[in-house]
């Protein structure tokens, strides 16, 4: 769980009207879902948002294990003593912050329970530990975000959670944008990151290569960082793009096929 700073403003290049509606849900007491692919930029932007509205920022990263004490909290022994510790979630209700649930498909199914009164007209939480039920205060929102590429059958979001949600699809900004995202992350000048964006363009116009999903923009940036840093294109494409993306080694030469197809 990270809490966030909200005192500097993280870059964020918006690509449409997503920064109005956020701050409509914001200020209307509405949860926000956002559908994306990995690293496109759906936590930045949260982040972004929550430093842009002065908003305290509870991130959690959700996965197989995380279940709803951890986000509600638990009785924990501190000094002798067994004390209540709140976990982000009810942080976030208590002080009318934003509450980021990353990748919400991967939580237990009994976190879901959780969220369903904080997504309707009751906006409440039960601490049924302590037998507190807590009423959101108006400044309280509930974010969440997840890869509708990696839904299966035992991992999916239900109608019956996304339908509680107004939602926003991302996806990967187009090239003049990203050039510039990642040129403003990298400090590597934008005439050396076009490069970067082509390749990245052309990875994930690939078909019938066994890739999961395209390389994402974040990965960009790692490369780029690299290469600010000096070193060489082909070492900080080999560690931020070809060993990211797949674990073949067919695949792989590949990936190297096409950088030097790009980079000549």
């Amino acid at each position: 769980m990270n809490i966030q700073n909200t005192l500097a403003l993280p870059f964020y290049q918006r690509t449409g009207r997503e920064c109005e509606l956020f701050e409509a849900a914001h200020d209307n007491s509405l949860p926000l879902l956002l559908k994306g692919p990995t690293g496109c930029g759906k936590t930045r932007f949260v982040e972004h948002m929550a430093a842009r509205l002065g908003k305290p920022l509870y991130t959690v990263a959700c996965h197989d294990d995380l279940s709803a004490a951890d986000l509600i909290g638990r009785y924990l022994l501190k000094g002798g003593e067994t004390v209540w510790v709140d976990g982000s979630l009810t942080r976030a209700v208590r002080e009318g912050g934003i509450c980021y649930l990353d990748e919400v498909v991967e939580a237990r199914k009994d976190v879901t329970v959780v969220l369903h009164p904080l997504t309707d007209t009751r906006r409440t939480l039960m601490i049924d530990r302590t037998g507190e039920e807590l009423s959101a205060p108006k400044e309280f929102m509930l974010v969440a975000s997840y890869n509708p590429g990696y839904q299966n059958v035992l991992k999916r979001l239900k109608p019956s959670t996304r339908q509680r949600f107004l939602s926003i699809s991302f996806d990967f900004p187009d090239a003049e944008t990203e050039i510039a995202v990642v040129a403003s992350e990298s400090r590597l000048e934008a005439g050396r990151v076009a490069p970067l964006v082509r390749l990245a363009g052309n990875i994930r116009n690939l078909s019938g290569m066994d890739l999961e999903e395209g390389v994402s923009t974040r990965l960009l940036i790692y490369a780029a960082t690299l290469m600010t840093d000096g070193m060489s294109v082909t070492q900080a494409l080999e560690a931020a793009v070809v060993e990211p993306l797949s674990d073949e080694p067919d695949v792989q030469q590949a990936l190297r096929d096409l950088i030097s197809t790009i980079y000549g």
